[in-house]
């Protein structure tokens, strides 16, 4: 289990994980536990902000009620104003040099974030992403429409980034390359507006498996899809000449060796 401690006596964070959320109640409780205990674990010194759009089911009261005793940060926003703006405006609120997202509907494991960590920490990769579509990674629960959805989108982002799961919603970064990014920017797939706009030296991709929401409502509507087609054209026009970054798929073996020293150092 992760210790608290007062807001005084908290070191830096050498982590920031950005969740934001809109009606994810029933869910938030555990996905922040999870993280938490992720990162105790393996001696990383982690924080949450969770960048709530106003829901009405009172999410932005359950993430209030976790900052007054655990190393949690609460962004209240007026309404939904995009998923691309609140994990932005996270990250610029975070006092560590790595960020992070993922989602709070329990579709991203947080047991991976400290490989993900791992892989990225002392090294000269910019980003890791967990990816569905390397060794290692996969789906489950998902609906075959939404799993063709993903494939197609991929497949039409591979002409701007060499990462095989551009729709990853799950990454670290390092915060001052994502802070390159403007904080308007309304695409909601912030993955791939990094991947593509970010001046990243490499990039990385970690497998893992993927499990489709069992409960709650999906945030893809066809507002989003067809926000996500004109931030595809958008990036076509004007960032395909960019250079893109090294790239390299890593198993969660190949950090393994990594993760032990840091670990073995931080104790």
């Amino acid at each position: 289990m992760f210790t608290t401690q007062s807001m005084a006596a908290r070191p830096r964070p050498a982590l920031t994980i950005v969740v934001p959320t809109y009606n994810e109640r029933d869910r938030l409780d555990t996905l922040v536990e999870q993280v938490l205990t992720a990162c105790a674990r393996d001696a990383i010194n982690a924080e949450v902000i969770i960048v709530d759009d106003n829901s009405p089911d009172g999410t932005g009261a359950c993430a209030d009620a976790w900052s007054l005793h655990s190393p949690v940060r609460v962004i209240h926003r007026t309404g939904k104003q995009g998923l691309g703006t609140a994990v932005l405006e996270g990250f610029a609120a975070a006092d560590s040099d790595i960020v992070g997202v993922m989602d709070a509907d329990l579709s991203h494991p947080p047991a991976l974030i400290p490989t993900l960590y791992s892989a990225l920490e002392g090294t000269a990769l910019d980003m890791v992403v967990a990816s569905r579509y390397v060794s290692g990674g996969g789906a489950r629960e998902w609906s075959a429409g939404r799993a063709v959805l993903s494939r197609l989108g991929c497949w039409l982002s591979r002409p701007l980034t060499p990462v095989r799961d551009a729709m990853s919603g799950f990454f670290l970064i390092r915060r001052t390359r994502a802070a390159e990014v403007r904080a308007g920017t309304r695409g909601f797939k912030i993955g791939l507006e990094l991947l593509v706009r970010a001046p990243l030296r490499g990039v990385a991709e970690v497998g893992y498996v993927f499990v489709g929401r069992v409960a709650g409502q999906s945030k893809m509507t066809w507002a989003e899809a067809l926000c996500f087609v004109q931030q595809l054209a958008r990036l076509y026009l004007r960032e395909s000449t960019r250079p893109r970054p090294s790239h390299v798929v890593l198993t969660p073996a190949d950090v393994q060796t990594r993760q032990r020293s840091r670990l073995e150092h931080a104790l």
